[in-house]
């Protein structure tokens, strides 16, 4: 039997203070250097509840004062800015053939970057999971000697992942039902800070929207590349996860039932035409001769080289890859009306001889004319998913907690 009240139930004042604290940490990381005047006149909170909020946030080191500003009506005012000296926040990405780590302050700047050769693909689950754990002790161990404080971590897996942080399937890494969150932080020994996964594609796109060339679009998609094809989708300023968080799986989306096996069993995929190891088996069939591929850079490289040299066989290639690209495009488009499809990882880096033929069957295909408005590029990030996993380790101060030091 279900019961329904209906009569008012007492406000907790406690959330409130965090729901007010999470709105001026807000306006600081956007506005800044900004007054307590400018957040009480532009969030409706009073000048009371401001001076208290910030007057907390110095105190935990979120927000500093830089000095007074005369460059205004009235009087000179003491002006805020993000501070976050203190803290840190890491991001993982498990990728083709490496494994990622980025950390970033509270305004998103890069600590550190850093990348390691790994072909995930070709050992076990606990094997990378191993690999991964010690990159992140010596991040960890790095941040930590500068004396900051780890806010969260967050891993980026090319596969689906559950409310658990566990991962069902992977097929680009050969994983079934591995629990990715619970494992790592056993091998972390049980942190204090959150530890928590997310796709590739959902990290990048956070990362896109954060700190991208279309930073601040509310409807956006992060398309990635390398080993598998994902979509990272921002709908209405908001992650789009689906209904057990398996959304954007596009990479499996068959385009042509005759076209090259996929490595999930199907035929056709978007990742069998326009992933990585399709485009480095296009472009280049001498490479596989001595075996698979497990360090897709120095490949990558040599079809720049090639392309830049104007070699016929390789532009053809490309705009092949760039017309399959396209028709996978449309279908986003169609469905989400997006304001841009933003390109990640290999398929940036290769953008500059993709994008004409993907624009233009894009063009072609999207039904709405103009294709709804929606533009196609490249993105400007490094390593999306990682910086996107620090971005989601902030979530919990950002949404107006305080943390614990």
């Amino acid at each position: 039997m279900i019961s329904i009240h209906n009569e008012p139930q007492p406000t907790d004042l406690g959330d409130v203070r965090v729901a007010n604290r999470a709105v001026v940490l807000r306006h600081v990381r956007l506005h800044a250097p900004c007054s307590r005047a400018d957040i009480a006149a532009h969030t409706g909170l009073n000048k009371a509840t401001v001076s208290s909020l910030v007057s907390e946030l110095i105190e935990q080191r979120l927000i500093r004062e830089i000095g007074l500003t005369e460059n205004r009506v009235g009087r000179p005012a003491t002006m805020l800015v993000l501070d976050g000296e203190p803290y840190a926040a890491l991001g993982l990405q498990i990728g083709a053939d490496e494994l990622v780590a980025v950390a970033i302050d509270l305004g998103g700047n890069r600590l550190l970057t850093w990348r390691r050769a790994f072909a995930a693909g070709t050992v076990s689950p606990t094997e990378t999971l191993r690999a991964l754990a010690a990159l992140a002790r010596r991040a960890i161990g790095r941040v930590t000697a500068q004396g900051r404080t780890v806010l969260g971590l967050t891993v980026g897996v090319p596969g689906l992942v559950d409310a658990a942080g566990a991962v069902p399937l992977a097929t680009a890494l050969g994983w079934q039902e591995v629990p990715v969150a619970t494992e790592l932080r056993a091998a972390l020994r049980e942190p204090t800070f959150a530890v928590g996964v997310d796709t590739v594609a959902n990290l990048a796109a956070l990362a896109e929207q954060r700190h991208g060339g279309y930073a601040g679009t509310a409807d956006l998609v992060h398309l990635t590349g390398g080993i598998a094809v994902g979509a990272g989708i921002i709908a209405a300023g908001r992650l789009l996860r689906g209904g057990r968080g398996f959304a954007g799986e596009i990479g499996h989306l068959c385009l042509d039932p005759a076209g090259p096996d996929c490595f999930c069993g199907s035929r056709g995929c978007l990742t069998a035409l326009v992933g990585l190891p399709a485009v480095v088996r296009r472009l280049l069939p001498d490479v596989e001769a001595d075996g698979p591929v497990t360090d897709y850079l120095p490949e990558l490289q040599r079809i720049v080289a090639l392309a830049r040299q104007d070699d016929p066989a390789v532009l053809s290639g490309l705009a092949e890859t760039g017309r399959h690209l396209g028709r996978g495009v449309a279908v986003l488009v169609d469905l989400l009306n997006p304001e841009a499809v933003v390109l990640g990882d290999h398929l940036a880096t290769l953008a500059p001889w993709l994008l004409p033929a993907a624009r233009s069957g894009l063009a072609a295909r999207a039904h709405a004319p103009g294709a709804g408005g929606c533009r196609l590029d490249a993105s400007i990030l490094d390593t999306a998913a990682a910086l996107g996993g620090a971005t989601a380790a902030l979530a919990t101060v950002e949404a107006g907690r305080l943390p614990a030091r």
